[in-house]
C-alpha cells in the first residue's frame, strides 16, 4: 500500500460513505496502520491510500505500541469552539509544513470497524488530526487552508511536487484521470452503494 503524493487526483476526490465492513475492509485499514508507522505519521486518510471510502486511522503515538489505535468511519464533525493556530504537514506532502488555524474543540460522531458508534468531544492534537483527516475526505489539504504568504513560502516546494507528478504520469507509473476514475468508482461499488 503506497501513501499517493500531491498533486494526486483521489487527494481532490471527495470520498464517500461506507455501508459495508468486510475482512478485507479490515485488512486494508491493517495496511493505512502499517504504512501510516512506515512514513512516522499520525493519521492516515483513505484517500491518501488511493481509496474514495469515508474512512481515516489516527494513532497519536505515531507507533505500534505506542499511544491508542483509532478507526474512524463515516465522520461527522460538529460544535466546533476556540481557535488554535498550529504548523501541520502531510504524508502526502512530505516535508511541507505551514501553519493551519483550526478549531480548538470539535465534536465527533463516527463509526469503528465493529459498527459501534464513537461520539466525544475532543481538544488538542487528536481535535487537529481528526479535522486534517476528516478534510482530506473531502478533498481538502491543509495548505488550501493557510495564508496567502504562506502558500507563497511553500510554493517552490507544491511545484517539485507537481513536476515529480508529472514525471510519473509520462511514464505510466501513475494512470490517467479516467483509469484513476474508474478504478474509484469500482471501489465504491463495493463498500458504499
Amino acid at each position: 500500500m503506497e501513501i499517493v503524493q500531491y498533486p494526486h487526483p483521489t487527494l481532490r476526490y471527495k470520498s464517500k460513505p461506507i455501508i459495508r465492513v468486510d475482512r478485507d475492509l479490515k485488512a486494508l485499514v491493517r495496511e493505512m496502520f502499517d504504512s501510516m508507522y512506515a512514513a512516522k505519521g499520525i493519521g492516515l486518510a483513505a484517500n491518501q491510500v488511493d481509496l474514495p471510502i469515508q474512512l481515516f486511522v489516527i494513532n497519536l503515538g505515531g507507533d505500534p505500541n505506542e499511544g491508542d489505535e483509532l478507526v474512524f468511519v463515516n465522520p461527522v464533525l460538529s460544535s466546533p469552539k476556540g481557535s488554535h493556530e498550529a504548523e501541520e504537514g502531510c504524508l502526502s506532502i512530505v516535508g511541507v509544513n505551514a501553519l493551519v488555524a483550526r478549531p480548538e474543540t470539535i465534536h465527533v460522531s463516527a463509526y469503528d470497524l465493529s459498527g459501534n458508534e464513537i461520539s466525544m468531544t475532543v481538544d488538542g492534537m487528536l481535535a487537529k488530526a481528526i479535522q486534517h483527516e476528516t478534510d482530506h475526505l473531502e478533498g481538502v489539504l491543509f495548505i488550501d487552508r493557510i495564508s496567502e504568504s504562506s502558500m507563497k513560502q511553500i510554493d517552490g516546494e507544491l511545484e517539485e511536487f507537481e513536476i515529480d507528478f508529472e514525471n510519473k504520469r509520462s511514464t505510466g507509473v501513475i494512470p490517467g484521470d479516467e483509469a484513476i476514475l474508474k478504478r474509484l468508482q469500482e471501489i465504491e461499488a463495493t463498500y458504499c452503494k
